[in-house]
């Protein structure tokens, strides 16, 4: 499974929490999808000089299996003309071989959408649509710099469903200012009352360097929720959400049948993927056993820069030899409910799970699965710690 991320940077502002490569929309993004689309094309010829022959793998001889997952993020896609993303998705089947029934999804702010771009975006061939919610408490909303209100979100829920899109995400988050174990419940409940297929749930994390930190911890104008409030959230949610007949598959994402997100599973199965557009990151097959991560550059000046001189934007490559790369494995597959398929990682490392970190068999933490290393509900709690036992 392969996938490609493309990263759109631009925000109507940037929400009081986020320390994402985001910035408010500025005169760059007019330039900004062709950029993109040079960068594409840049990287497919550096990789093999023909289409679809290498996927940027280093060294590869034969073709890989066709893209079938393409996920815009940011910032905020749908931020950009419809026409401007529907051109970057262009540029990737001109560039790669997209598989015909492929998961090609876009973020989206309640603000940032509206019906004929919807549609013209289902039309091109988008078809899984992740909505930014968090709340459907404005005041709350409010307290975190959102732009939008739950009217806005229902608002453009109502026209995804109408513009053609079945596979829809929405986003919530707990831990908020001022929330209550009853206000998170009651965002659920009218989520799922909507019938969406999707349900990512996240604890919010309060950076330093952000407006929320200095509301916080410095002006003390805002008050978060403890750690024991937060933890009670977010085990009243997973029972709420499983009463539901959403399934908890990782973490922080719950599902219908057959809804999990295709893209965010090639993250946590460690699988390979390339990132385009500043800030992306790409993790990829080098040569022999090493194991390739590099990024992009981070300043939307410096990216342009090296594109118009026909350099990638590269900033950072890093390489991971074997034991990195077997760590990588189980700390991302540990996420997942299912946890890390033992046959999958013999047969990527040519050891066993079990013998490579044996002294993590002692924890109080596992389920009795025979075909997965499994974290039980405790143990996904606890994912850090139990992490330092696989160093």
């Amino acid at each position: 499974m392969n996938a490609i991320y493309i990263h759109i940077p631009y925000c109507i502002r940037k929400c009081d929490y986020c320390d994402f490569c985001s910035v408010p929309l500025n005169d760059s993004a007019v330039r900004y999808a062709d950029l993109v689309r040079k960068e594409i094309a840049l990287s497919n010829r550096r990789g093999g000089g023909a289409p679809n022959k290498s996927l940027g793998f280093v060294g590869a001889r034969v073709s890989p299996p066709a893209v079938n997952s393409i996920f815009f993020g940011g910032g905020t896609p749908t931020i950009l003309p419809a026409e401007q993303l529907i051109g970057i998705l262009d540029e990737i089947r001109s560039n790669f071989t997209v598989s015909p029934d492929a998961e090609i999804s876009v973020e989206c702010n309640p603000k940032t959408a509206n019906a004929a771009a919807l549609a013209a975006l289902y039309k091109a061939g988008f078809n899984r649509l992740s909505i930014g919610l968090q709340s459907t408490n404005d005041a709350l909303l409010a307290n975190v710099g959102r732009v939008h209100t739950c009217a806005d979100f229902l608002q453009t829920l109502t026209e995804t469903r109408a513009a053609g899109f079945t596979n829809i995400n929405v986003d919530v988050m707990h831990g908020l200012p001022g929330q209550t174990q009853e206000q998170y419940l009651d965002t659920l409940c009218r989520v799922c009352d909507l019938n969406v297929p999707h349900i990512s749930a996240y604890a919010l994390i309060l950076e330093k360097g952000t407006p929320l930190y200095r509301k916080v911890e410095i002006e003390q104008i805002l008050t978060l929720p403890d750690e024991d409030a937060v933890a009670d959230m977010q085990d009243a949610g997973i029972a709420y959400l499983a009463q539901r007949g959403y399934a908890r598959y990782e973490i922080s994402n719950f599902a219908k049948a057959g809804h999990a997100c295709r893209h965010n599973l090639v993250y946590w199965n460690n699988e390979p993927y390339l990132g385009f557009g500043v800030a992306a990151h790409s993790s990829l097959p080098g040569e022999g056993r090493i194991w390739l991560r590099t990024a992009n550059a981070e300043s939307i000046s410096t990216y342009e820069k090296k594109l118009r001189k026909n350099k990638l934007p590269t900033a950072e490559t890093i390489k991971l030899n074997l034991s990195e790369q077997m760590f990588e494995t189980v700390m991302l597959g540990l996420r997942k409910v299912e946890g890390v398929d033992r046959r999958a990682f013999e047969n990527r490392f040519g050891l066993p799970v079990d013998d490579v970190y044996a002294e993590a068999a002692h924890l109080d933490c596992w389920t009795d699965s025979a075909t997965h290393l499994q974290l039980n509900a405790h143990g996904l709690d606890m994912l850090n710690t139990v992490l330092v036992s696989f160093r």
